[in-house]
């Protein structure tokens, strides 16, 4: 029940129990643009800018790349880990180095961030961010 809560408060309906695993473009894309705000943060560590997307990257199966520009620079894919489609949480993250979750700069260098986030049926979605909306404590 708790679930299904969640999931009216979300998508205004709820699916019957594993009815979708959350793997394709049509069952993330809502999830994915109901999050936007939150698919990426940036934060100093330890001297560091860290770019997070782990909010992304928890609604990763459905999408196949995930491309990100800094400052207007170059465009760059970031290596997601794979979705592990034959398992019970397929959308599970695995990471064994915080590389498969974020990215590292120099301190105070990212001030905005340009995603395009391209899924498995081939459309895509972009968003922009500055520093303001995305920094966490």
């Amino acid at each position: 029940m708790k679930h299904c809560l969640a999931a009216i408060l979300v998508f205004g309906f709820c699916a019957p129990a594993g009815a979708e695993n959350f793997t394709t473009a049509a069952e993330v894309r809502p999830i994915l643009q109901a999050t936007k705000p939150h698919w990426i943060a940036v934060r100093q560590y330890e001297g560091r800018d860290l770019l997070y997307f782990t909010n992304l990257l928890a609604w990763r199966c459905g999408v196949e790349a995930i491309h990100y520009t800094v400052n207007g620079g170059e465009e760059a894919q970031f290596a997601a880990e794979p979705c592990y489609e034959d398992s019970a949480q397929p959308n599970a993250l695995r990471a064994e180095s915080l590389d498969a979750i974020l990215v590292s700069f120099d301190p105070n260098t990212v001030q905005t961030v340009d995603l395009r986030v391209v899924f498995d049926d081939g459309s895509e979605e972009t968003a922009q961010y500055t520093r303001e909306t995305i920094e966490i404590d």
